[in-house]
């Protein structure tokens, strides 16, 4: 059978994904949820994002860099300043990053599940493991 990852951990990291597209949205879900991570909230615009990061707890954050005709710089901005880490989603490459956090990670759409885990072990310090089922 194919092989799964999960968080060695016992608490569960709870990230925020900042996503439009539903398809990715979605797909980002199963696969935090599949590496043993929780989806602390999913939200599609920045404002909504700014309100959830002022409300809730997070250990780190997804962005997409286009939110339709919104970029995400502000809510970057605001976990900066906060400490939280996050990584970047996008279809552009590393050129399509707000200039003042070009040395964030970035994640390349489209993705697979490795190079999501990849990403969060090395920018969130997670403990994943691969488990064969």
């Amino acid at each position: 059978m194919a092989s799964a990852l999960a968080v060695q951990n016992i608490q569960k990291p709870r990230l925020l994904i900042v996503e439009d597209e539903p398809f990715i949205l979605l797909t980002l879900e199963d696969m935090l949820s599949d590496l043993g991570c929780t989806v602390a909230g999913s939200v599609t615009r920045v404002s909504e994002a700014l309100d959830f990061i002022e409300r809730e707890s997070i250990d780190g954050a997804l962005l997409d860099v286009n939110l339709g005709h919104q970029k995400i710089d502000p809510v970057a901005d605001r976990l900066a300043a906060l400490g939280q880490p996050f990584i970047f989603t996008t279809g552009y490459g590393p050129s399509g990053v707000p200039p003042t956090h070009n040395q964030r990670p970035v994640l390349q759409k489209p993705f697979r599940m490795d190079d999501l885990a990849k990403i969060l072990r090395a920018e969130f310090k997670l403990d994943l493991i691969t488990l064969d089922s």
